[in-house]
């Protein structure tokens, strides 16, 4: 079977896996950090929401009226309206929130 790697000598191909075992370890690395930043995130969410019940209502509130927002989008998008009819709940209150 063709193997990019066949026409390089063994010393060459080992130097590449080497590299390719770094880049997949570097990657991992940066995922497993990646993944620990957002339970952080997510714990310190839980404890703000947890101690300041408005702010949850708020939130909850916030998330529904997105949620409705986003399914009359969907249905103008079926009845054939295709036309966006602006932006986000939450970017309402916080602009800037939305963009990419």
């Amino acid at each position: 079977m063709y193997n990019q790697y066949d026409d390089l000598s063994f010393s060459e191909q080992l130097h590449l896996t080497e590299e390719e075992i770094r880049r997949r370890h570097n990657h991992q690395m940066f995922l497993h950090r990646n993944a620990q930043m957002l339970q952080q995130e997510l714990d310190l969410e839980d404890e703000l929401l947890a101690e300041n019940p408005e702010l949850a209502q708020a939130v909850h509130a916030f998330n529904m009226q997105e949620i409705l927002a986003q399914q009359q989008g969907s249905f103008d998008v079926m009845q054939g309206d295709s036309t966006s009819k602006g932006q986000s709940v939450w970017s309402k209150f916080f602009p800037g929130l939305g963009k990419s």
